[in-house]
């Protein structure tokens, strides 16, 4: 019997680690992306934001983030502590019964700070081309340390939205649309491209430098979105949990699958042109729609409600432009609008959930990290400024944020 302990321990604490890294994987899939839909003048500098924001939310999540979201607390107030914390003992795993734990504390940081990445990564994307390279690190702290976890609290670490019965399996709302909330007020306070949009409310487009690598991004999220939601069943040491794991992990692929085939559609209807700027965000749509809940639907629902997904964001796009609202890569469409379609969609098929409890925890997510975030820009604005020049802008912020070009067409070479 200790030996079969043991062993499911060790197969769950390694299935935790290899979905980590599938997540993690999704880091270079969101930096691919970005890359490719911003200009060639602004891609060495999206790069680093990408790899610096990773490495700030892993430290500021050892530091007080995972504490933050899983030390504890009364229903609304979360404990404060620093670092991870011991992991378990021998002896705790083999003498406790169902309660006893089955992961290792270690694995289980590992999966969680990936996500805060995750959340993080929908933010530099709806910024792009405008700002300043250390107000948005400055803002990665901040956010990674203290926004998001307490959200996650209330939800993943036992607070009051899970007494209340929210359900959000994966992070419909605690990752994609708390990032997409925090993306939202940064460009409000930010502002648009210049000459994104004209005088009389026109809306110029301003394409992307690199579409092949916008496309292998995708991909590449698609596919570490396994590990996103896989993962988060947990567990996969006996025949039920192995086979709800695969569930999800088909729900996932169909869901995107059906994104992909209805934002397409829509794009060719309103535009008379197949997008595959609007194709590829429409995956990402399926895949953030799934998310809230990827095991419960049988595989046509998930299909459907990923394409509700891709139909929504191709008009959540559309929409924001109206409003002037400039968001270079769609994020705050994908992530956000959709994550709450997500969140309503887990009623379809969750006979846990309740559309109060669904909206409940919609709100309270949305409004949390959108006020928080907005105080912590308008405070940066007001100490440090986020916005680079209009020259720099201009220029491009990749030789006045990095000294460095992504795509250099000429070099200076000494004699």
């Amino acid at each position: 019997m200790e030996a079969i302990k043991e062993l499911s321990y060790a197969v769950d604490t390694f299935y935790f680690l290899v979905s980590g890294v599938l997540v993690m994987w999704m880091a270079a899939g969101f930096a691919m992306l970005e890359a490719g839909m911003v200009r060639s003048k602004n891609t060495a500098e999206i790069l680093i934001k990408n790899i610096s924001l990773y490495a700030l939310a892993c430290i500021m999540y050892m530091l007080v983030g995972y504490q933050i979201m899983y030390g504890g607390g009364d229903s609304i107030i979360p404990n404060f502590g620093f670092l991870i914390g011991d992991d378990h003992t021998k002896e705790a795993v083999l003498a406790g019964g169902d309660d006893a734990p089955y992961y290792s504390v270690s694995s289980d940081f590992f999966f969680q700070v990936v996500f805060v990445a995750t959340a993080m990564s929908i933010v530099s994307g709806a910024v792009a081309e405008r700002m300043k390279l250390w107000a948005f690190l400055a803002f990665a702290v901040v956010m990674t340390g203290f926004i998001y976890p307490v959200q996650g609290f209330w939800k993943w670490g036992g607070g009051f939205l899970d007494q209340l019965g929210f359900q959000d399996f994966a992070g419909s709302g605690v990752v994609h649309m708390c990032g997409a909330a925090a993306a939202l007020a940064g460009v409000l306070v930010l502002g648009a491209r210049k000459g994104k949009y004209g005088p009389n409310g026109e809306v110029n487009a301003i394409p992307g430098a690199n579409m092949p690598l916008a496309t292998l991004g995708t991909f590449i999220l698609w596919m570490g979105w396994f590990g996103f939601n896989g993962g988060s069943e947990l567990k996969v040491s006996n025949i039920g949990e192995a086979n709800a794991v695969a569930q999800v992990f088909v729900n996932t692929n169909m869901a995107a699958a059906g994104g992909v085939i209805a934002a397409m559609i829509v794009a060719r209807l309103l535009f008379g042109k197949t997008d595959l700027t609007m194709a590829l965000n429409g995956a990402l749509a399926g895949l953030v729609a799934i998310t809230a809940e990827p095991l419960a639907p049988a595989p046509l629902l998930a299909t459907f409600i990923g394409a509700i997904g891709g139909v929504i964001v191709v008009f959540s796009i559309v929409g924001l432009d109206k409003l002037k609202i400039d968001d270079p890569v769609g994020a705050i469409s994908v992530h956000g609008v959709v994550g709450m379609w997500g969140l309503i969609a887990v009623t379809l098929s969750n006979a846990d959930a309740t559309l109060g409890a669904q909206l409940i925890g919609l709100v309270t997510i949305l409004a949390w990290t959108f006020i928080a975030s907005l105080v912590v820009w308008f405070i940066l604005k007001a100490v440090i400024g986020i916005r680079v020049t209009e020259e720099e802008e201009y220029n491009g912020v990749d030789v006045s944020e990095c000294g460095i070009e992504a795509y250099p067409e000429f070099t200076k070479a000494s004699k």
